[in-house]
Order: structure tokens, then C-alpha cells, then sequence
């Protein structure tokens, strides 16, 4: 056996211990009864130790060393060179985090998990924020042990997004406020009433759920290695190419909850289910940092996929000429005298809200902003766990105009702190920006794409997205992708421009 593939074979141990450990949150979050949260956060405790150990072990500094030698001559782009360089890069990290942190951390997530989803339920922040101070203490050991310069912040959002710090993050978001809310004060000037409320009947959810599944196939989910359940707060996860399973929640009587939240997360799972079968159990298949989605290169990357599927495919108005009578067929009596034109309206209505997975594309990028700058508040000192409610309603006010009358639809809405997540929420606007870029090259390199998607046939962006994004798993970072694929990196002027096209025309504005 080559050194190499003594290699490969140490990281594909690891790969199934990894996996495990995601079944095991799948679980929790979807199936798990109540009662379980505290001993299935002592087996997640136990689960990361061995992954920990068995990956900042001396055998795979050997392995390492060895492997490097032999691949040393290959091209700087093969997959080989790539995972041995990925693998040294998160190995060297990784030992800086001490074995006690990793194992709290993942004590820790399953109990917060289940205390936010019931104080959310009861709208009880004081519940909960005992264990959001456990988190944020455990989150800033963490930045500690691996190490920054300017932000704490910077050491955690590395593990979703490497490609950004909180200085990178307040000039994207200077940017992107110059294009928005000029464009939100347009609209909202223009703005009046449908002819219609779409929202105002129930909408039974077995025929959500069945319409949801339809068009996830549609686009390409493969069922065969998927499947959809429920949870309080929907999400993608991955236990190799060939086990990708969603998650969305259900309202009675706001179907696109259900319906986008499907999408969306169809998005992260063609991304996952597209991955080279070669790189299975692989470096280049692997978050050493234990996160999910584990194929794509990154967060951003992986939600300028579901932001591409939901929003620029999902709410277009190609896609409800399209699919509008098939949603009929679902809810005759509920959409009866209803239109495509109505529904991509309807679905597409720009109003400042409450909540960030409800919100609509333009307000969107606020909700993100206000977040990180809450999470850097904690992180820096300048913010305390008891003052966040106040703190998110008056930052609601300030950027959107509205105050939550709650707390669960408030502070409380998001799951992210309550497992640990600091760092993730650029990624969402990371990926809008992202996707923007993918689908203006993608509309460049494929003939006839347009009439393609007009049509309802989603197989040429697809495929595109495969060959291009999806196979190459974890091989190159976000701004590789970029560049290999659109021959530049993050820049907002793609993502601004249809914005302002799309919603110039769908609210005539001058």
C-alpha cells in the first residue's frame, strides 16, 4: 500500500466516526424523544473525543509527512495533492483546540438544542440564555485556542467561511447596504396591496409536504439517497453522497414556509449528492471541524447553492408559470380564480419582517447583518447574553423597522447558538452574492439556458453546477470556485443587478 493511500485509508476512519456523529444529530433534531438530550450529548461527547484523538494523533502526523512526499509531484490541482494540503492546514489547527473544549462543545450542543426549541416554543429567553452563555464562553475558548489578530470572531467564522474576516465582512456589507436600501425605500414607496391574500386558507400538510417533494425531484434531489422529514428549523445533512437528507417545518396557513424551506435545503443536498463518488470517505468529503454540510468547499459556497435553487429558480416567475397548475391540482378550492402572475407576487411581496427564513430577497442581507453584529458584540465583550433581547429589537428597528412583540420571533427565532454556531451567519450572504455570480456564468457558458429554465427543464443548469461546483467536494476554496468559474472573486455587483432587475420590473418602479 502506497503512502497515499495509507493515508486515504486513516481519513476514511475518520470520515465514518464523523458520519456517525451526524447521524446522531439528525436524530436529535428530528426523531430524538425529549428525554434523550442529555445522554445523547455524553454519546456525542464521546464520539468527537475519538475523532479527536484519531485525527491530531502522532499516526497521522506520519501519515502526513509521508504523504506529502509522495504526492509532492503531482499537479497543484489534483485531488490527491489537494486533500493532503487540506488535511495538513485543518491538522495544524485542530491540535491547537484542547481535547476538554471539543468534548464540552459537543455535550453542550444537544441539551442547548433542546432548551432554545422550547423556550422558543414558550418564549422564554431567560431559559435559555444560561446555556447561549455556556455556548459563547465554549466559542471564545475556542477563538483563543486557535488564535487571531484583529477579531475573536475571525478564528470562528474561519471554520465556515474561510475567505472572510469581521474586516472583509463590514466592507461587503457597506456595499451591499448601498445598493439595498435604496432599492427597499423604492419599493416600499411603490408597494400596495394584492388584489389577493394567498395565505388567508389552510393548506393541509400531507399535500405540502407532496408538493415540497415534487419539486425537490424536479430540480434533481434523488430520493434513492434522500429523504425529507421535519424540524423546528430546516437543514441539510450528509453522511456521504449517497445518504443526503432534508428537513423543512409546516405552517397551516403559509404554505411557501414549507415549500422554500424544502428548496432551499435541496439546494445544499444537489450540491452534496453531486460529489465525485471518487472522493467518498476522503479529505476532500470531510469537515475536520466536525460542521455541516461537510462536500462543499464552504458555507458560502454551499448556500449560493440553496439560494440560487430557492430564489433565483424557486421564486421565479418562469417557475410558477411553470408549476402553478401542479400546486393547483394540489389546493384546488384554496388558489381557485388564482394565476402564476399572482403567485410569483405573492411569494416575491418585499416587506420588512420579522423573521430571517421568511424574509424576502432584498430585506434578507439585513437580517444576516444585524446577526453578526450581535455575534461580534458577544464575542468582543461589548454585548451581554441578558441584554440581547434588547439589543435585537432595537437593531430590528434600526435596520428593518419593526420590533419583534416576542421574543421567539426574535432573539429566539434562529438554532444556530444554540449549537455553537458563531461565525455561520455570513455564509447566507456569502451565498447570495455567490449565486449570483454561478448563474450569470452559467447563463455565459451554457447555450440556450434561459429557454431551457423557462421551460421547467432544470437538467442543463444542473448538470453545469455538477461539472463546474458539486463533484470537486472540498478540493477548491471558495474564490478557486470563483475564479475557475466566473473569473473573478466575491463581488457584489452581480448579486445587486438582479435584485434591481427583478424587482424593477415586478413593482414597476421607475
Amino acid at each position: 500500500m502506497s503512502a497515499y493511500e495509507q493515508f486515504q485509508s486513516h481519513i476514511a476512519e475518520l470520515s465514518d466516526v464523523l458520519n456517525a456523529i451526524s447521524i446522531l444529530k439528525w436524530d436529535a433534531r428530528t426523531m430524538m424523544p425529549k428525554g434523550g438530550a442529555e445522554t445523547r450529548g455524553m454519546q456525542l461527547a464521546t464520539l468527537t473525543r475519538i475523532a479527536q484523538e484519531h485525527f491530531t494523533g502522532e499516526k497521522t502526523a506520519r501519515l502526513l509527512d509521508a504523504a506529502e512526499a509522495e504526492v509532492a509531484g503531482d499537479d497543484s490541482d489534483s485531488y490527491r495533492r489537494r486533500a493532503v494540503e487540506q488535511t495538513r492546514q485543518y491538522y495544524e489547527i485542530i491540535r491547537r483546540i484542547p481535547l476538554d473544549l471539543v468534548s464540552d462543545k459537543a455535550a453542550l450542543e444537544p441539551v442547548s438544542e433542546h432548551v432554545w426549541a422550547e423556550s422558543r416554543r414558550d418564549n422564554d429567553f431567560k431559559r435559555f440564555a444560561p446555556y447561549l452563555q455556556q455556548q459563547l464562553d465554549l466559542a471564545k475558548r475556542q477563538a483563543d485556542a486557535v488564535g487571531y489578530q484583529d477579531h475573536p470572531f475571525d478564528a470562528l467564522v474561519f471554520e465556515y467561511e474561510p475567505s472572510v474576516n469581521a474586516a472583509k465582512l463590514k466592507v461587503i456589507f457597506g456595499e451591499l447596504k448601498q445598493g439595498l436600501i435604496p432599492l427597499l425605500n423604492r419599493i416600499v414607496a411603490q408597494d400596495s396591496p394584492l388584489p389577493r391574500n394567498l395565505w388567508e386558507h389552510e393548506y393541509p400538510l400531507d399535500k405540502q409536504k407532496a408538493f415540497g417533494l415534487e419539486m425537490a425531484q424536479k430540480i434533481g434531489y434523488d430520493l434513492d439517497r434522500g429523504r425529507l422529514d421535519i424540524a423546528p428549523h430546516p437543514f441539510e445533512i450528509s453522511f456521504t453522497r449517497n445518504d443526503v437528507r432534508i428537513t423543512t417545518r409546516y405552517n397551516l396557513n403559509y404554505f411557501p414556509q414549507a415549500l422554500y424551506g424544502t428548496l432551499h435545503e435541496t439546494g445544499h443536498a444537489l450540491y452534496e449528492q453531486g460529489v465525485d463518488p471518487s472522493l467518498t470517505r476522503t479529505a476532500l468529503t470531510i469537515d475536520f471541524l466536525g460542521k455541516y454540510p461537510v462536500g462543499g468547499t464552504s458555507y458560502g459556497a454551499h448556500e449560493s447553492q440553496s439560494r440560487l435553487w430557492e430564489n433565483q429558480i424557486g421564486r421565479s416567475r418562469a417557475f410558477w408559470n411553470n408549476h402553478f397548475d401542479r400546486l393547483r391540482s394540489y389546493f384546488p378550492a384554496q388558489l381557485a380564480g388564482a394565476d402564476p402572475e399572482l403567485m410569483y407576487r405573492a411569494v416575491n411581496r418585499v416587506k420588512p419582517s420579522l423573521i430571517r427564513v421568511e424574509a424576502d430577497e432584498v430585506t434578507y442581507n439585513l437580517h444576516i447583518m444585524l446577526r453578526v453584529e450581535i455575534e461580534m458584540g458577544m464575542l468582543d465583550g461589548s454585548m451581554k447574553v441578558a441584554d440581547l433581547p434588547e439589543i435585537w429589537n432595537s437593531k430590528m428597528k434600526e435596520y428593518l423597522g419593526v420590533v419583534p412583540p416576542n421574543d421567539s420571533q426574535g432573539v429566539l427565532q434562529d438554532i444556530h447558538w444554540s449549537g455553537g454556531g458563531f461565525g455561520s451567519f455570513p455564509g447566507y450572504t456569502i451565498g447570495n452574492i455567490m449565486s449570483a455570480q454561478f448563474l450569470q456564468a452559467a447563463r455565459r457558458d451554457v447555450a440556450g439556458l434561459d429557454s431551457s429554465l423557462d421551460g421547467g427543464d432544470y437538467m442543463p443548469l444542473l448538470n453545469w453546477l455538477q461539472q463546474n461546483i458539486y463533484r470537486h467536494g472540498r478540493a477548491y476554496s471558495a474564490s478557486e470556485l470563483l475564479q475557475r468559474c466566473t473569473g473573478s472573486d466575491l463581488t457584489v455587483g452581480p448579486y445587486l443587478s438582479y435584485l434591481e432587475q427583478k424587482f424593477t420590473d415586478l413593482y414597476r418602479l421607475s
